[in-house]
């Protein structure tokens, strides 16, 4: 008889649940499209973060976080499975996941359209353990069959297959996002206040809170007063200096003091594992208004792209009396890893889990190493911010990207070289082969699905269905 999915998560439920220690209430605050250098704490001048650099004095900072993938909904499904999104064939925001780009050079492959049921989310893995499980937010990952309270969360609010807000306030939001509220509510602050609700609901049992807000992904709408406020402090000498933007992460970084606060307030400070990070890097293109919202600089590019602004990303995680206060980590950790490492910390055996591409990254956390391994990306489609397909592993410190359009490959030392003006593929053709040859290895052992060589390819039309008019791509 074949093990089924059924049958998998039955085998959780009858597990014993232990009677002591208390298993640690994990909070998962995912931010959408939120750059490297979108926090104070990592070298922002302009945005104020004091909520999340007061997690970060408090927790481990993840200096190579990176996202799964350049864009939403892949990293989604990889939090939620462990899996990278090659595997999973979710490698496109769901608008983008259909071919659309009938002259470009290569045809790019039709993504899946929702996160299969198939697949065990880390929500039914906890279920499976006792937790009460919540998703209060942007979910991405699935239209109606497919989503929250399919994938195995009891409580579900805002979430369907909507990739952004048509407004962060209410009564506008409506005609996107399911969610009641009050006239001029404000959405990160209705997704707070369900947030804490919940918290303080579930103080006394094990909880999971998904928390993924649809800020700071466009629409760029902050409240009239924070946007005023920034306005007055920008500076065009500084590439970060769009107000309203800036007031957006503001109310970001005031929902997340608000949970911190919260936990404080219920002393739950030491029975919370708090991870918090974003889907992918900041935008830099001109496809808002026809301007940049944010700069990552030093790193490169932004959203849409396999460079560095596209995929690395905040990354901070608190669990009291595991992670040292105020320590960092240099090793690369992603999206795929933060599933098992989630499993660990509530006590589910490695052996009870599926299968997964990441790994827990708990030794790291308790100030630990772990044996070194090669990261990969695989982004096969056109993405509104001229991003181009495209794959990438990172070996150590060396970081390959292959595009698909002309088979060509870029290699940068991200040790000497984290803005990547350097290519050495030239230089370096031995270290390059080997990398291509490990990444092409990885794309056959995932079937990853491959762009193909377009007949109808034609320049002049190449931009049709392609990002707005006025995009551009911005260092």
């Amino acid at each position: 008889m074949s093990f089924t999915r059924r049958h998998f998560l039955s085998s959780l439920v009858a597990a014993p649940l232990p009677a002591a220690p208390r298993l640690p209430n994990i909070i998962f605050i995912l931010i959408d499209d939120y750059g490297w250098r979108d926090t104070s704490y990592n070298g922002s001048t302009y945005y104020q973060t004091p909520n999340v650099d007061r997690l970060a004095r408090s927790g481990m900072v993840f200096t190579n976080g990176y996202s799964a993938s350049p864009v939403c909904s892949p990293t989604r499904a990889a939090i939620m499975t462990g899996k990278y999104p090659a595997r999973l064939h979710v490698t496109a925001h769901l608008q983008g996941a259909t071919n659309r780009f009938h002259y470009s050079k290569v045809l790019q492959p039709n993504a899946r359209l929702a996160l299969p049921l198939a697949e065990i989310t880390i929500a039914e893995l906890l279920r499976g353990k006792g937790y009460r499980c919540a998703c209060i937010g942007k979910w991405h990952l699935g239209a109606k069959g497919f989503l929250p309270g399919d994938q195995g969360f009891d409580v579900a609010y805002a979430g369907d297959e909507a990739g952004s807000t048509s407004s962060f306030f209410y009564p506008q939001w409506r005609s996107k996002v399911p969610l009641e509220g009050q006239d001029g509510d404000y959405l990160t602050d209705r997704l707070t206040a369900l947030a804490v609700n919940f918290i303080r609901e579930n103080k006394d049992r094990p909880f999971f809170l998904y928390l993924p807000h649809f800020a700071v992904h466009t629409p760029i709408e902050g409240k009239p007063d924070k946007v005023r406020k920034f306005d007055a402090l920008s500076d065009p000498a500084n590439p970060q200096n769009y107000g309203e933007y800036a007031a957006m992460i503001e109310s970001i970084d005031e929902s997340t003091g608000r949970v911190l606060d919260t936990l404080a307030e219920l002393g739950l400070e030491k029975d919370t594992l708090v991870i918090f990070t974003a889907d992918n890097g900041g935008v830099t293109s001109r496809e808002w208004k026809k301007r940049p919202i944010t700069s990552n600089l030093p790193l490169r590019s932004g959203k849409g792209h396999l460079y560095e602004g596209g995929i690395r990303v905040p990354t901070v995680v608190r669990w009291e009396g595991v992670t040292k206060a105020g320590s960092t980590c240099d090793t690369p950790i992603q999206s795929i890893d933060y599933a098992p490492t989630i499993a660990e910390a509530a006590g589910i055996e490695r052996m009870r889990l599926p299968r997964m591409d990441g790994r827990s990254f708990v030794p790291l956390l308790k100030g630990g190493e772990m044996p070194r391994r090669d990261l990969f990306w695989h982004f096969p489609h056109y993405s509104p911010q001229l991003g181009k397909p495209s794959a990438a592993i990172r070996n150590g410190d060396d970081k390959l990207i292959l595009f698909f359009e002309d088979s060509r490959v870029e290699l940068y030392d991200l040790k000497g070289d984290i803005g990547e003006t350097n290519d050495l593929a030239k230089s370096r053709p031995e270290k390059a082969a080997a990398m291509r040859r490990r990444l092409e290895a990885w794309l056959v052992e995932t079937k990853a699905q491959i762009p193909r060589t377009n007949p109808k390819y034609d320049p002049a039309r190449e931009r049709e269905a392609g990002p707005p008019d006025g995009a551009t791509t911005a260092k």
